[in-house]
């Protein structure tokens, strides 16, 4: 039998041999058809939305958190300035209690009224700082805290620890857990040879600038 010419046509119901491939050469990849592209093109971008979606209620969410704490923060010490206002009006009631003899003692009916007067007005006026949550800081006989307190001047004595507040020269006030105004103390040191502080060296000044 001859052998069928190159350009000789199969007879019809026959399959042609796919011709061999040249030396070096690779046969084609299957190509991504039209639709399995746009599947994965479909489902790439909807993980980056998720991812995106996500991202955005985060970030909503630390903002409203941030704004809910703001407003909390600003309804809490919204009276921080007229506070501050009001506490002469009580260093000034308190010095006069101070210097106030004992209404008990007085015979005369008009101070006597007078000096109680002060003295209703005084803790009339704590009582409304308080309803407030405006607090004393009386640290008298306490350890010497820096975040409360305001050391004025040292004070030579062996009848308290060093580090510790022996006077008080003015009552501090906190707003909730805020400091309003430091309390000015005068702090125990060590007394030179262990004598009190009673005479000899004058308590000595530390610099309370920042």
């Amino acid at each position: 039998m001859m052998k069928m010419e190159e350009n000789e046509k199969p007879e019809e119901g026959e399959t042609p041999e796919p011709e061999p491939a040249e030396e070096g050469e690779t046969p084609d990849a299957p190509q991504e058809t039209p639709a399995e592209k746009t599947a994965a093109d479909l489902e790439r971008e909807l993980a980056d939305a998720k991812e995106d979606l996500l991202r955005t209620l985060a970030d909503m969410e630390n903002l409203r958190a941030r704004t809910q704490r703001e407003q909390e923060q600003t309804r809490k010490f919204a009276i921080t300035d007229f506070a501050r206002a009001v506490l002469p009006v009580a260093d000034n009631l308190h010095r006069a209690m101070e210097s106030a003899p004992d209404p008990k003692g007085l015979s005369d009916p008009t101070l006597k009224s007078l000096v109680e007067g002060v003295a209703m007005t005084e803790k009339e006026l704590l009582a409304i700082l308080e309803r407030y949550n405006i607090k004393r800081v009386e640290p008298l006989g306490e350890k010497f805290n820096h975040d409360l307190h305001q050391a004025m001047f040292e004070v030579p004595t062996a009848d308290a620890a060093p580090g510790t507040v022996v006077e008080v020269m003015q009552t501090g006030y906190l707003l909730h857990d805020r400091l309003l105004r430091p309390a000015m103390v005068g702090v125990a040191k060590a007394a030179e040879g262990g004598e009190s502080g009673s005479g000899g060296e004058p308590p000595r000044r530390v610099d309370t600038e920042a």
